[in-house]
């Protein structure tokens, strides 16, 4: 594929990844790399990213994902769909 290549993708992320500022890392890790989408965290104490953007940004802001800031211990990144439409020139933190 193509940089050029605009893709939508999801991913549930487990582990440590609440109270430990992954929203906002990810937040300023997807703006970096030029990507719109959003983070939520979600009951079950993972965290939903979705993302929209150049593939080859997509495929580093996952391999960043599993990662994450200093204090997280992500466990898994799993791919979700994501369908919804998504702006790609914004990234948003939903409470």
């Amino acid at each position: 594929m193509s940089e050029y290549v605009v893709v939508q993708r999801g991913y549930r992320v487990t582990g440590r990844v609440q109270g430990v500022f992954f929203r906002a890392w990810t937040r300023d890790t997807a703006l970096r790399l030029g990507l719109g989408g959003t983070v939520r965290n979600l009951p079950d104490g993972s965290v939903m990213v979705h993302l929209v953007g150049p593939v080859s940004s997509v495929e580093r802001m996952e391999a960043s994902l599993w990662k994450g800031p200093p204090a997280s211990r992500v466990e898994g990144v799993d791919g979700v769909d994501s369908h919804d439409p998504m702006r790609a020139d914004s990234f948003e933190i939903l409470y």
